[in-house]
């Protein structure tokens, strides 16, 4: 990590592989591997889902805050006309209006993408629970 980085972001979360020995004997194991709860790199149905719901309902909320943010505005240049403090209005609204909507529009590109990776994720997940339980069977000692 570079130097200064540990200051400003704190000591990195230690990683462990979720299939790894929790020092119970067991592993802990993904979804249909059983095992216990440490389940740190366990992703599917996880992180990169909610991340994307996340992305698309905060996508919403600026398209809700936008159009607050209009009706709150309707006649206020009207019943203001000669004003300093409505020009001022003016700019502030439209630079608010520019920040709204390039979040909105991030969060928009940015909620496919996120959907993908955990489809994708959890493809990998299922290949390797699927191959994880054919090697589990092949192994069982015979009575």
């Amino acid at each position: 990590m570079p130097s200064g980085w540990a200051e400003l972001f704190g000591e990195p979360a230690p990683m462990r592989l979720a299939s790894a020995d929790d020092g119970t004997g067991g592993h802990s194991g993904g979804p249909g591997l059983g095992g216990g709860g440490n389940e740190d790199l366990a992703h599917s149905g996880g992180p990169w889902t909610r991340a994307a719901v996340a992305a698309g309902e905060l996508g919403i909320s600026m398209d809700g805050a936008l159009g607050k943010m209009a009706g709150a505005h309707e006649g206020i240049a009207s019943g203001t006309a000669g004003f300093a403090s409505t020009n001022a209005l003016a700019i502030v609204r439209t630079s608010w209006e520019k920040r709204l909507t390039a979040v909105r529009d991030e969060c928009r590109a940015l909620r496919p993408q996120l959907m993908g990776v955990a489809k994708d994720i959890g493809e990998v997940d299922e290949q390797y629970r699927v191959s994880f339980s054919q090697l589990a069977v092949r192994q069982e000692p015979k009575p």
